[in-house]
């Protein structure tokens, strides 16, 4: 198995050049990025794509994926029509802007079902395949490798469970393999900081067992680290790692130990890093620092391998 790190770029977003995090990217010697979603992206002109991605080769840095940072997919999951048309512009917009970027994957969360309507969850659902399956035809014809879907951590955001996972993934599998000449394929990005507590707090799947549930059907995932209910992210600095119950050594001895159950021979992992409150002087300076020491934990973690 062939794995790569890579960087979200989520806590750049009104905080700092796209061109100062391919410096830091450079002088740490990642190669990969993950462009999150910001609020501009579907209203943008695809010069600024082609000028993102001028500045990234200059830089000797790959923007290899496109996923949504705020849920902004919402849509199809509201019930409402005005809702639904606009996730679907977004998600198209999404795409467009990958095939510009050269990136080989698009993807989002796939939404959260209002609280007060969970009684809506298969109706909504059966919406979110209907529209992906026609998605996957565009993702095909934009020059796209495949479509991803994030593993998340409660009921109201699907695929939160196992036979979530599985049913997602066999209809959209069953699709792809209906037309296989005209559709790209959906695969699972996953977190290794995603598990399942119930209303309770009570850990029900551990971050562990669903990623593992997520691994054949897995082309990319998010390094990140959590606490034992996972209620808040953060990195792998020494104090976070002493408080964190991510082991980034389980994770990529598991990698390994599964690498023939991926489809993918290539897996990049991003790391996916909140950083410091935004927009205060006593910490926007903090990100880089932040950043740099989960990238060195994570790199001497993949460079120890065997």
């Amino acid at each position: 198995m062939n794995l790569s790190l890579g960087i979200k770029s989520d806590p750049i977003e009104n905080r700092y050049s796209f061109n100062w995090l391919f410096a830091l990217m450079s002088k740490n010697q990642v190669r990969h990025l993950q462009l999150g979603g910001f609020f501009e992206l579907p209203f943008l002109e695809d010069a600024f794509f082609h000028r993102l991605r001028k500045q990234a080769e200059d830089s000797g840095i790959e923007i290899s994926s496109v996923f949504t940072a705020h849920r902004e997919i919402h849509g199809w999951f509201s019930g409402d029509r005005s809702m639904e048309s606009a996730a679907r512009h977004i998600y198209e917009k999404f795409i467009h802007a990958g095939s510009v970027l050269g990136a080989d994957f698009v993807g989002s969360s796939v939404g959260s079902v209002l609280r007060d309507r969970m009684d809506s969850k298969a109706e909504v659902i059966r919406t979110y395949l209907s529209h992906m399956k026609e998605l996957m035809r565009l993702a095909h014809d934009e020059g796209l490798k495949g479509l991803t879907m994030e593993v998340m951590s409660c009921l109201a955001e699907p695929p939160t469970l196992p036979e979530e996972i599985d049913h997602f993934m066999q209809e959209l599998q069953n699709h792809h393999e209906a037309f296989p000449g005209s559709t790209v394929p959906v695969y699972i990005l996953g977190d290794i900081s995603h598990g399942y507590a119930n209303e309770l707090g009570k850990v029900v799947h551990s971050n562990t067992e669903l990623f593992l549930r997520s691994i054949p059907y897995m082309s990319e995932f998010h390094f990140k680290n959590t606490d034992s209910k996972f209620s808040s992210t953060f990195g792998f600095s020494t104090s976070e790692q002493q408080k964190g119950i991510v082991d980034l050594k389980q994770f990529v001895a598991l990698i390994d130990e599964y690498s023939s159950q991926f489809p993918q021979k290539h897996l990049i992992g991003y790391l996916e890093h909140p950083g410091p409150k935004l927009g205060r002087d006593y910490t926007d300076h903090l990100l880089e620092p932040m950043l740099t020491e989960s990238i060195h934990a994570i790199q001497t973690v993949l460079n120890n391998r065997g």
